[in-house]
């Protein structure tokens, strides 16, 4: 689906996976936000599932990114603002919204900015604050094949790196520089520099009014799980979040722990009053 968001800060065509479904408006809705230098294609699975059993689906590719047209957005509160704006544009009701990475802080973000718009909150593989190594984000600027080297080292598990994969033939780092390949020069850049200088996480958890869940992963070495406790103590006490640490992947969980992932989505989902998880 495209669509033009005109009058917003991205005055171009946007990109938004479906699943392979139309929105029907008697569906609840799940709205997936991917992570620096991606497009939607890294919730594939989870979506195509959430699509296929009772849910409407919304996976924008962010501006700039995928087959969205326009520059990147320069800042995590920006791209909260465009999400929001989508949202309403798309005329959905209260979605569940998940974001992994940069597009879990761009949840947190949205969930604080428009705390009535958000049944749900799931953030996978977040921290807050969320720096970037400065040996990467220059990288970022002056060697994309060695930023995006960088990154598929500390964002697979080790037996990722060396073939390891839950669907035959498919090698997850390949597939993941690929992905990163196709992105503009200069998007992986303003991403990780959106990321490294987001300071509003703390404040953004207090204001959060939803159930929310904190999905991290064992081997994770971009945002560990035992780097998680100070968001996680940010959340106002009576919206106290759920923690959930899958074993066997690292930051890239959705490739490497597909289902894992989505059984951890759709359980905190179906367990809460305010979703609707069909029988």
């Amino acid at each position: 689906m495209r669509l033009n968001l005109s009058g917003h800060l991205s005055d171009h065509i946007t990109f938004c996976y479906t699943g392979g479904q139309r929105l029907e408006r008697d569906r609840p809705t799940a709205l997936f936000i991917h992570g620096a230098g991606h497009d939607h294609s890294v919730w594939m699975l989870q979506t195509r599932y959430f699509a296929h059993h009772g849910w409407n689906v919304i996976a924008p590719d962010l501006p700039g990114h995928g087959r969205s047209s326009g520059p990147a957005l320069k800042s995590i509160e920006d791209l909260a603002h465009w999400i929001i704006t989508l949202a309403h544009k798309l005329g959905t009701e209260r979605p569940v919204v998940i974001g992994h990475s940069m597009g879990a802080l761009i949840a947190l973000q949205v969930a604080a900015t428009a705390p009535e718009l958000v049944s749900q909150l799931a953030l996978v593989g977040v921290v807050a604050p969320m720096p970037v190594a400065p040996a990467l984000l220059d990288a970022t600027l002056s060697n994309r094949d060695k930023a995006h080297a960088l990154i598929n080292q500390w964002s697979f598990a080790p037996h990722s790196q060396i073939g390891a994969s839950g669907v035959p033939g498919i090698n997850l780092t390949a597939l993941n520089e690929r992905l990163m390949e196709r992105q503009a020069p200069g998007v992986l850049h303003t991403d990780m520099a959106a990321c490294n200088a987001y300071r509003a996480g703390f404040d953004a958890a207090a204001q959060v009014r939803c159930p929310t869940l904190l999905l991290s992963s064992a081997q994770d070495r971009m945002t560990p799980p035992k780097a998680l406790a100070p968001l996680a103590t940010a959340f106002n006490t009576d919206f106290q979040p759920t923690r959930v640490v899958l074993p066997d992947a690292g930051h890239a969980m959705m490739s490497e722990s597909p289902g894992q992932v989505l059984d951890a989505l759709w359980a905190f989902i179906s367990s809460q009053p305010t979703g609707q998880a069909p029988a």
